[in-house]
């Protein structure tokens, strides 16, 4: 799927200068970026949901040492 990004000026010379010292395209860069926001809300949905299992599953346990 073909996309058009418009960057403010000074994130376009920031991904340039990345870009480079990386050698890479800045293309390749956008993806990388875009993996790591897909990765990070994945990984903070499961650390929720854990933790919703923990509260729901472990309540008493967490209500006695809360008390202890």
């Amino acid at each position: 799927m073909a996309m058009t990004i418009r960057l403010p000026e000074e994130l376009d010379r920031a991904l340039d200068a990345i870009a480079e010292a990386e050698h890479v395209s800045k293309h390749a860069l956008v993806l990388q970026g875009v993996e790591l926001i897909v990765a990070r809300r994945a990984r903070r949905a499961e650390v929720d949901d854990a933790i919703d299992f923990v509260l729901s599953h472990d309540a008493e346990l967490l209500q006695r040492l809360e008390d202890a």
